[in-house]
């Protein structure tokens, strides 16, 4: 006679509901720091709701960005630091939304795993709600979901989502951009998010002491590697109000080399000198640890250059001078030259280095 099929339930499929439970008691604190007026309710309803005030503006224009932090979370996951890569999910979404012109709103998150982690999880989520702090941005709601056989054992994956407004008539953009203005790069924290599976090859080819610095008394390369996004939101969005900027240009996948030419006309070229900034020691590190090519450096990673802004050559002084002030490392790196070839470019001048 055959022995009665035992009684089955969720924990017993792998997922449990408890610590989902727990992880949002953990989070609402942070939810709740970075809630803006316009926020109605509280985390944990089925869908976040912000409230839209309209008043100052005659044409508004919604702006939305989705995004992740890739492979850095292998890094992140191998060095057991959880606590800065919340940081980098916000600056990878709310650093597109204000290339356009336009202000961060709200945000939510997406955490996968296999098996949840509530210390783990509680920590990735305080790295958001700091992010979101970091751009005036409320987190208004995410998901979390335990999902027993697609992940490895201690792995997760992280999604983004941003919504941002801009007024239609300062809508920033290659629309605005003219011959010989000039190109400012704003300095990167680091590799940001972007290139990391190269980095992770680097590691597993050079084996290098990630817990011992590169030089005499800096700071740890892993440390380095995880240094989180810079978000440029509250000193873009200041500067825009009182200046002239053209264009924005978020360099992140594809570095200068792709992401300028998104945000230039037809007919015209970005004049970059590599001269005009000295690239960090950890790019210089990648480059030669990894016998990297310079223009698959430029390709890859930012090499030290987060974000660039086209503005007149009128203003370009007081722009980098402002931004100066409000925190920035700005550098005048180039110019906009008009070109016979149709497709926008980059001219690289100089050796990088």
């Amino acid at each position: 006679m055959s022995q009665p099929q035992p009684s089955l339930n969720y924990s017993a499929a792998g997922v449990n509901i408890d610590a989902g439970m727990e992880l949002v008691q953990r989070i609402s604190p942070m939810a709740q720091a970075t809630t803006r007026t316009e926020v109605l309710g509280n985390l944990g309803g089925f869908g976040g709701m912000f409230e839209l005030s309209l008043q100052a503006y005659q044409n508004p224009v919604l702006v939305s960005s989705t995004d992740g932090v890739g492979t850095k979370l292998k890094l992140a996951t191998l060095l057991k630091k959880h606590d800065t890569i919340g940081i980098d999910l916000v600056a990878m979404c709310v650093n597109d939304i204000v290339v356009s012109g336009a202000e961060p709103l709200f945000f939510l998150d997406y955490y996968a795993t296999g098996q949840l982690d509530v210390a783990a999880a509680t920590e990735v989520i305080q790295g958001i709600a700091t992010g979101c702090q970091q751009s005036n941005c409320s987190l208004i709601g995410g998901e979390t979901a335990e999902m027993p056989g697609m992940y490895a054992k201690g792995d997760y994956d992280l999604a983004g989502f941003a919504v941002g407004i801009v007024e239609k008539s300062s809508i920033l953009g290659k629309t605005k951009v003219t011959p010989n203005s000039r190109i400012l790069a704003l300095a990167s924290s680091g590799p940001h998010s972007n290139g990391y599976s190269l980095i992770r090859k680097i590691i597993d080819l050079t084996n290098p002491n990630l817990n011992q610095p590169l030089i005499p008394n800096g700071p740890l390369l892993s440390d380095l590697l995880l240094t989180p996004t810079r978000i440029y939101v509250k000193s873009l969005l200041t500067v825009i109000k009182e200046l002239e900027i053209q264009a924005l240009a978020h360099i992140t996948g594809g570095g200068l080399t792709d992401n300028i030419p998104r945000i230039l006309p037809d007919n015209t070229k970005a004049v970059i000198n590599l001269d005009s900034w000295q690239m960090p020691y950890i790019f210089r590190w990648l480059q030669s640890s990894g016998n990297i090519d310079p223009a698959e450096m430029l390709r890859t990673f930012n090499c030290g250059v987060g974000m660039v802004a086209i503005v007149p050559e009128s203003v370009s002084e007081q722009v980098s001078t402002r931004l100066t002030a409000l925190g920035e490392q700005v550098w005048d790196i180039g110019w906009i030259e008009s070109t016979s070839i149709t497709s926008p470019l980059v001219e690289f001048r100089n050796i990088l280095g």
